[in-house]
């Protein structure tokens, strides 16, 4: 161990001197990387607290990764703001492979819209790495509500503007966003009653103190299979595995309204090409592993295979998309 890790640094030594000789700074670590990258541990940064969904994605990334390098890559969790204050820190991490980012929805799509004077641009900052998953939104209702479709409650809404109440985890979350957007396509108008976070808002929702939520299935699924809640529709592209019986929205009739929550990693700008194939390489692979695969759907997500190139397109439709939702619905976070 000792001979191989001499040879490693005479290797980074060699490629930082000829680099320095030849005015050539950058190559190094590219060329480094192919010598026995990572040499250290890499920090995982997740945007939210312990045993939050992005924080039990992040520590499987981070035991498959250790595994996969030799390696460990530890989880920071910097929670608060959104996630707006783990991806600033990213945002200015050194761009040499050590510093990845467990970057949201939210963070690189919706939260630019939404908070004012942000130190950081999702856009410009960062380069995507790999998608990791993909959790879509349930629009549920309370099993004693009478609505026992999309369609019932479209019905009931148009004919009484402004009477039912939807839950979310609070105002400019995705679960909010998804009721601005379902309310747009389906030309209704619901109230909106902001939580902090999804548990008290399901709370209400079994309570009765409010009518209808779009969270996701972690939140949900355990109440909707115990007959507390009844899932009117999925709103993502497929139904659920777990609920085969539950449409989707567009089988429902309103495809303009599907939301799906996701999560994929993004180095900061600027980080070495062959450091970030290696990323993309090995989280390719964990995708396709079994057990992998079963960690995330335990978490109520599916695995979203988009390399890096495929996955900057997807998150720039989504700028795009959730754009001109949040200005429609005039949602800020202060």
């Amino acid at each position: 161990m000792q001979e191989k890790k001499r040879r490693i640094l005479d290797g980074l030594l060699a490629c930082t001197a000829a680099a320095a000789v030849l005015g050539l700074g950058g190559v190094a670590p590219a060329v480094a990387a192919e010598a026995g990258y990572p040499a250290k541990p890499v920090t995982l940064i997740v945007p939210g607290p312990p045993g939050g969904i992005t924080d039990q994605l992040g520590r499987l990334v981070a035991s498959q990764m250790t595994a996969r390098f030799g390696m460990r890559v530890v989880v920071e969790n910097r929670p608060g703001a959104g996630g707006n204050l783990a991806t600033e820190v990213a945002a200015r991490a050194e761009p040499d492979g050590y510093t990845l980012l467990l970057g949201t929805q939210g963070t690189m799509a919706t939260n630019q819209y939404l908070y004012k004077g942000l130190r950081f641009d999702p856009g410009r900052d960062f380069v995507p790495v790999h998608a990791l998953m993909s959790s879509p939104n349930l629009l549920v209702v309370n099993s004693s509500a009478p609505f026992q479709s999309v369609k019932d409650l479209v019905s009931y809404a148009k004919g009484h503007p402004g009477k039912l109440a939807v839950a979310s985890a609070g105002n400019g979350t995705a679960t909010h966003l998804a009721a601005e957007l379902f309310q747009a396509e389906a030309g209704v108008k619901f109230v909106h009653v902001p939580y902090k976070g999804s548990a008290p808002a399901i709370t209400d929702l079994l309570g009765g103190q409010v009518d209808l939520t779009f969270d996701y299935p972690a939140s949900t699924l355990a109440q909707v299979q115990g007959g507390k809640l009844r899932a009117l529709a999925v709103m993502g592209t497929t139904r659920l595995p777990q609920l085969p019986q539950v449409p989707t929205i567009a089988e429902a009739g309103y495809p303009s309204a599907q939301s799906t929550a996701w999560i994929g990693l993004f180095f900061p700008a600027r980080t070495p090409a062959p450091l970030v194939r290696v990323w993309e390489k090995d989280v390719s692979a964990m995708l396709q592993d079994a057990a992998s695969v079963q960690a995330l759907e335990r978490i109520g997500g599916v695995p979203l295979r988009l390399d890096s190139a495929q996955f900057g397109t997807y998150v720039q439709s989504e700028r795009v998309r959730w754009k001109g939702t949040i200005q429609r619905s005039g949602a800020t976070v202060d």
